[in-house]
């Protein structure tokens, strides 16, 4: 499956990290946002589609035309107007595929979302998790997703949508029709909402794992304590010796 992962932001937020980079090269564990990125895509065996924008010529010099022996295709947004928008420059390379957002590090069944979609062909799948601070999402007791709603006032769900999907190409087709939000952008929430409005089948698989959008300089913070955890785990787990069974 294709892969498309968003890497245009500013990471205004992220500052004094970004003065000189764009907000995927913020690095977490000595190693850039979107590297965390390119290994989860390699395990799933995708092709990269790389939707890049600010300072997107320190993005293509530094990874060129592939990453570990896998094929990378840029698509430029020449203005940052939103999720739907930076998805709609990828529009001529993609068939069925994945989209993650470039400034998210996932430890979890990633693998299981994409099976989902290959298995009941639903026309999209989202890996969901419990928060409060993103655009939220509804579900029937079928799991599968009913409405969705970016960041609202009063959440109807504590189940968010991380920065992980799979989709048919009618996600392109709601991406041309959405309208700017209050906040002059291209929502994907709206588009995805387009989705549903529309009778197509979107699917909630639960993260069983961990996630960290480093939005801010403390997520990225977190997210190292995270990185650095598992690590230290993997290494004591590894130097164990098996246990003796006893007869």
């Amino acid at each position: 499956m294709q892969a498309v992962v968003l890497a245009a932001g500013k990471g205004t937020r992220l500052r004094p990290l970004t003065e000189d980079k764009p907000k995927v090269l913020v690095e977490a564990n000595d190693k850039p946002l979107v590297e965390h990125v390119f290994d989860d895509l390699i395990d799933l065996d995708a092709e990269e589609f790389v939707v890049v924008g600010y300072l997107k010529e320190k993005i293509m010099e530094r990874y060129g035309d592939e990453y570990r022996g896998i094929p990378i295709t840029y698509a430029h947004q020449r203005e940052q107007k939103g999720l739907a928008h930076a998805l709609l420059t990828a529009e001529p390379y993609v068939d069925d595929f994945m989209l993650m957002l470039g400034d998210n590090i996932f430890r979890g069944n990633l693998g299981d979302v994409v099976s989902r979609q290959r298995e009941d062909r639903a026309d999209a799948a989202f890996l969901v998790e419990e928060a409060s601070r993103y655009g939220v999402c509804n579900t029937n007791k079928y799991g599968e997703i009913t409405e969705v709603l970016e960041k609202p006032e009063d959440p109807p769900s504590n189940l968010v949508m991380t920065g992980f999907y799979t989709f048919t190409p009618a996600i392109l087709h709601a991406c041309h029709l959405v309208q700017p939000s209050d906040r002059g952008e291209y929502e994907l929430p709206d588009a995805i909402d387009l989705l549903i409005q529309s009778g197509r089948t979107i699917d909630a698989i639960r993260l069983d794992g961990w996630r960290i959008d480093v939005g801010y300089p403390e997520n990225r913070d977190r997210a190292e304590e995270r990185l650095t955890g598992d690590e230290s785990q993997q290494t004591d787990t590894g130097s164990e010796p098996e246990p003796t069974k006893e007869a």
